[in-house]
Formats: C-alpha cells, structure tokens, sequence
C-alpha cells in the first residue's frame, strides 16, 4: 500500500517571528523593550526591529514613545470578535445579562471553549456597590474552574476533555444530570460560582453563563434566587439565539 501524501512544511521566517512576538506578549502582559522581546524568543534585536514595526504600524502592537516598551494592542481581540458565532453571542447576550444584574444586584458573565481553555467574552458589572468582576478576554484552565467544567460537561467532547484535562469525568456527568454548577470559586473560596451552560438544541452548550455570587449583608438575592434568575438568563439567550 502507498505511503499517505505527507503535507510539506512551508518555514515562513518572518511570520514565525511574527507570531513568537505576539504571543510572548500576550503570556508576559505589560510592555517589553526590543532587546527582551529578541532575548526572549531566540533572535536578535535586528532580526525583530522590521516585524515590530510592521505589527506596531498594522495596530497589533503599541510602543509607548518615552520608555520604547511594546505591548498589544486590542486588534487581535476586535479580529476575533469579528466573528459571526461571538458578535452573534454577545449581541443576544448583553441585553439578557445587564437585565440579570440588575435583578440580582451581582456581576456576571459569559464564556466559551477556545483550544480547551475558557475564555471569557462578555462581562457586565454589578449595579450595587460590591462584586466580582472578571476581565473579558480572560484565559482559564476548565479543570479548577466551575465555569470549565460546566463547558465541558455539555461538550461533546466531554469524555475527551477530562482525559486530557484530569477532570474527573464522574463529576461531569453530575453536571449534566443537575444542568447546572454552584461551587465555591478555585481563587477565590469566599465568592460562589453560579454557572449555567447556554444551550443549542442539541443539548451541547455555546457558551456558559456565570454569576459570581458575594454574599453579604447587602446581597439583594439568596443563592438560590440567582441560580433561578440565572436558568432563565441563559434560556433568553439561548432563544434569541434560536439554537
């Protein structure tokens, strides 16, 4: 039997460069000058002076003209949310979720699988003088977070992703049969994570919705009363959506 064709590899120097720039930036976060960007992807400071003028005259990376330092921009951010599934989402979702806070008097927000990890796409802050905001764009591991494990557990992918993630797949399927997550946060014990998936029509989830409840004297709901606000947040959406 013949060999399968293998794909041949195209090296494209300067994109390589390209992408180690971007991506060393947005790991390190803050700005960095040329010589640490060349120290720390391997090249040197004249092999990166052409690609970070490109990328800083493209808008994908911004120099602060005193200190010279680098750092990203938000036109990757904007490039993503370009996309129909996402601008779709958020569009359906914002309305549905400023009107969620202020009925709960608590944050909230909204976050989908990206390459296995959560990322968060929308957010809206509390309307009352305390809450826990999550910055949108945000990048979390699923295993140590109720929101991971809530988009997991209604992926179809589910089984896949707890091998690969070490989650324990038992407490997906826990998930799935309650439809829903309250757990105290991973980082934060004293704040309790609401979460409920968005649902298509299949039973997979698009998205998750998640409400990170503080309890105080101040709080305007119980836990419960938010896990109920909250199902009905993420069927709103879901509708608007017509999944």
């Amino acid at each position: 039997m013949a060999e399968p064709a293998q794909t041949p590899e195209y090296a494209v120097p300067a994109l390589d460069k390209a992408l180690d720039v971007l991506e060393l930036l947005a790991e390190r976060g803050g700005g960095l000058s040329q010589l640490d960007i060349a120290t720390a992807i391997d090249r040197s400071p004249g092999q990166i002076f052409r690609v970070l003028a490109t990328l800083e005259r493209r808008g994908y990376l911004l120099r602060d003209r005193r200190s010279g330092l680098y750092e990203l921009s938000l036109r990757l951010f904007d490039l993503a949310h370009r996309q129909e599934p996402l601008h779709a989402l958020e569009t359906a979702g914002l309305p549905v979720m400023r009107a969620l806070t202020e009925s709960v008097r608590q944050s909230c927000n909204l976050s989908v699988l990206d390459a296995e990890r959560v990322r968060v796409v929308a957010q809206v802050e509390s309307p009352a003088d305390f809450g826990f905001r999550v910055r949108v764009g945000a990048l979390f591991e699923i295993g140590p977070t109720a929101t991971g494990l809530v988009l997991a557990a209604f992926d179809p992918r589910g089984a896949e992703l707890a091998d690969r993630r070490g989650v324990d797949p038992a407490l997906l399927e826990r998930i799935r049969e309650a439809g829903h997550l309250v757990r105290a946060d991973a980082v934060q014990p004293s704040i309790t994570d609401v979460v409920v998936p968005v649902l298509r029509g299949d039973g997979t989830a698009l998205a998750a919705l998640t409400v990170p409840y503080v309890a105080t004297s101040l709080s305007a709901s119980l836990a419960d009363d938010v896990l109920a606000a909250a199902r009905a947040a993420a069927s709103e959406i879901a509708a608007d959506l017509v999944l």
